[in-house]
Order: structure tokens, then sequence, then C-alpha cells
């Protein structure tokens, strides 16, 4: 899709006779899944993560990093001479890390601090939807300390949603049913700072139904390439039971996007997003997530991330049919080719294994056996997103330890495929959900 703008980007190229040397920033799923994307370009001379993970360590060197620490990550750029800094998680982005690169004048692709804000704080994000008229649910109001969020409570409809301004791991998001569950919330949040400063303020907004989509789209704040759709799980358990998680597995699929339905997300949300934060002069380059609610009046954000989804990531990148090292740079260079981009047709699953006690209280330090017997399966490829690696042997470092990731001819084939390779490996505690596109599946069958 493309979105005509009058901006005025840099065109200097990141890559010098033709190679490119790239450093990655972070230490999951997503990350691996750039790495091994990556790796795989002609172009590429050198891939580097910092920190990186086991898994990730296999495959490139890594490097010890604060991921707040902005300096120290444009100092290790360019000690390593990288041609490109690709940011993958939301902290470094939030905190600024594409600024300091481009006052440096080094080639960095993810948004600046002012365009990431729009996942940094989920108030800015429901005010900004609101000003530029984008579908989104209907906002109660912004809160500032617990009495007076609470206070609300009393003229809301349930189940209704409270959302923490900040950024929370991933943990700062509820669908409330009732007054009991969305006091405690706030306590938790506001008054027990459970969540860290990003609860400190609230948002409480009207709960709409339907279906989750996520798109994903790269842009060099003018020209915009959607990248293929998926539909992530968050809940820990089977039927989307239990706290949410930072995902639980995802799936690619293009019956998640028909045509008409792409055609009405891009002129009702995508093209205004993109001209809106251009607009208010935070013009927005890199990966720009847009968390949908399929409603039965049509699409609705529910919320933005300033980076690719985890595990989307991997379920998207798997089904990646272009070279993302070039893709990545021209992007970085204010001149994203959309005409490069294609897709394969197969789906993609994404299965994740986490550890015992996730979400709450991982327990890690685990040895994982199987890796190497799942990755025999033709079409499998492990992500690791929390292990450790010593010698040859892999241990969980963090709740969500690996994402099994798969293609098939089908989405069903695909979902058997991933479920054979997970069976193949084990750590002490390791738990999965076994219905990731379960409802999609089940949809499939009601129509033959």
């Amino acid at each position: 899709m493309r979105v005509p703008l009058r901006l005025t980007i840099s065109t200097r190229s990141v890559y010098r006779c033709g190679y490119m040397k790239i450093l990655v920033i972070g230490g999951g799923g997503r990350e691996h899944a750039l790495v091994w994307k990556l790796r795989q370009s002609p172009r590429i001379e050198k891939v580097w993560c910092a920190p990186g993970n086991g898994g990730i360590s296999a495959e490139a060197e890594c490097f010890p990093i604060n991921q707040a620490d902005t300096a120290a990550m444009a100092d290790l750029a360019a000690k390593l001479g990288a041609d490109l800094t690709v940011i993958g998680p939301e902290l470094p982005l939030v905190s600024g890390v594409a600024d300091e690169f481009a006052r440096r004048e080094m080639a960095s692709f993810g948004p600046s601090k002012a365009a990431a804000e729009l996942e940094g704080s989920k108030i800015y994000a429901k005010e900004f939807l609101q000003r530029h008229k984008i579908p989104t649910a209907r906002a109660y109001g912004f809160y500032n300390s617990f009495d007076s969020a609470n206070a609300a409570l009393k003229n809301v409809q349930w189940p209704m949603v409270i959302k923490a301004d900040g950024l929370c791991g991933g943990k700062g998001v509820l669908v409330a049913q009732n007054y009991d569950e969305a006091k405690q919330f706030l306590e938790r949040s506001m008054e027990k700072r459970e969540f860290g400063e990003g609860g400190a303020r609230v948002l409480l907004e009207h709960a709409i139904r339907g279906e989750e989509l996520s798109l994903i789209v790269m842009t060099d704040s003018e020209r915009v390439a959607a990248m293929a759709p998926a539909r992530d799980h968050k809940r820990v358990f089977d039927n989307d039971e239990g706290p949410n998680t930072g995902g639980m597995g995802a799936y690619s699929s293009d019956e998640l996007l028909p045509a008409e339905l792409g055609a009405r997300i891009e002129k009702q949300i995508v093209r205004p997003a993109i001209r809106g934060m251009a607009s208010e002069g935070r013009p927005y380059l890199g990966f720009l997530y847009f968390g949908l609610m399929l409603t039965a009046e049509g699409p609705s954000v529910l919320e933005f991330n300033c980076r690719m989804g985890d595990p989307e990531a991997q379920a998207i990148i798997y089904r990646m049919d272009f070279d993302l090292a070039e893709a990545l740079a021209n992007c970085a260079a204010g001149k994203l080719d959309v005409d490069a981009i294609h897709w394969k047709r197969e789906p993609s699953v994404c299965v994740v294994m986490a550890s015992e006690g996730y979400p709450t209280s991982p327990k890690v330090g685990q040895h994982i056996s199987g890796i190497q017997d799942a990755e025999a399966i033709p079409g499998v490829k492990v992500f690791h997103a929390g292990t450790r690696r010593e010698g040859s042997d892999y241990y969980t470092s963090s709740g969500r330890a690996l994402g099994v990731t798969c293609g098939g001819a089908s989405l069903s084939a695909a979902v058997k495929t991933c479920y054979e390779a997970v069976d193949k490996i084990e750590f002490s505690g390791a738990h999965y959900r076994t219905d990731i596109a379960g409802r999609a599946l089940k949809k499939s069958l009601a129509t033959l």
C-alpha cells in the first residue's frame, strides 16, 4: 500500500559496494527471526545481535548491552562498523535510541522517540486516534490517581478495559468483567506499582467485541508496505483462558485479510495514521503494528506497537519471500521499494513453549532437549526467546523460552507439523497452548 506524503528524507545509502553489516538490538524470539532472515540475504557480510540469547548466539556473534542505554547501543554500532542497526524491542525505541543514531549520522531502522510514543503512551495513542478520527473504542477517561479512576468505575459498562499508560511488559491491560476485578487491577497498577511507573496513569475504555487481527506495516514515513497479516493468542491457556501474556502463539494466513477488508483498513486506519504522525511533526519510520478488532461495525484500533509484535514476527518473517536486509536498508534511507515486498502463499504457525509458572513467576534454568530433532522435521525452525547456551546445551532463561515455527501447504498442515515439532522438545515444567489457530481451523471445517 502507498501513502503519498510530502516529506524530506535522506536518501543516503546504508551499505557499501552492495554488502552490509547489520547489528540487531534485542534478545527475544522476534530478534532471532530477524537474524535468521537477514543472514539469508546475499547482501549480508555480517550480522551481530545485542544482547541476543542462546539460540541467536549459535547464528550470530552476541554482545551484552543495556537496552535502555541509547549511547551504549550507538557506541557498539560505531565500534563494530555496522552499516545499519535494526532495533527490535520497544524499550530502546521509546527511550530514543533512533534519535541518538540520527544525532551521530548513523543509520538505524526504527521510529524516533516522539513517534514511538504511539506505544510508549496509551493515552497519547488514544488521543491521537481521536484527533485523526481513526476508528477506536470509546474512552471513558484518563486518570492520574487511584481514587479518580476507582470513582469512574461507577459509570462504565461491563465488561470494560483498563490500560496502563506506559510500557508494562505486556501485563498492563485488563478486560475487567466486574467492579471487583477492575478495582483490584487499579490497586496493583496505581498504588502497588506492580508494573512500574508505566502503571501510574491509566486509560479506561469501552470493551468492543470481535476478532483480533495484527497488521504490521513497514514505512519510510512516505511509502508503506503491509506485512502478511497475523493473529496472536494472548491468554496463557487454551480457549483464551487465564491471564494475558506476551503472546503464546500466532499464525499468519492470507485468509485473515480479504482484499476488501485490507483496502478498508488502508483507507480508514493506515493512511490516516501515517499522515497524522507526519502532520504532528512525528514522521514515522520503521515497523508500525496496528492491533485491530474486527467488529460488526468495521475494523477498530485497539493499540499501536512501535515494532513488530512477538510472536507474530516469527510467523510473519517465516513467510517473507524478499530480501529483508535490502528492504530494511532502503526503508532506513527513505527509499522503501514497495513493489519488492512479496510473500509465500503458504500459511505459517508459531507455538510458544513457556517455562513453568509463566506469566506470573516463571522458573528458569531448566535444561532443554530435542531442539535438533524438532528442526530435523522439514520446514520447522525453532526461534529462541528466553534461552542461554552452554556449549551445545540450552537452558531456559525467561518465561517464554521457544517459538516453534513452520509453514505448510494449508493452515491445518502447518499446525499439524508445528505440534509434531513441539512434541520433540522437552524441558521441566514446559507448557504451551494446544489450540493455536484452532478457531480458524474450526471455522474452515464448518464451511466444508
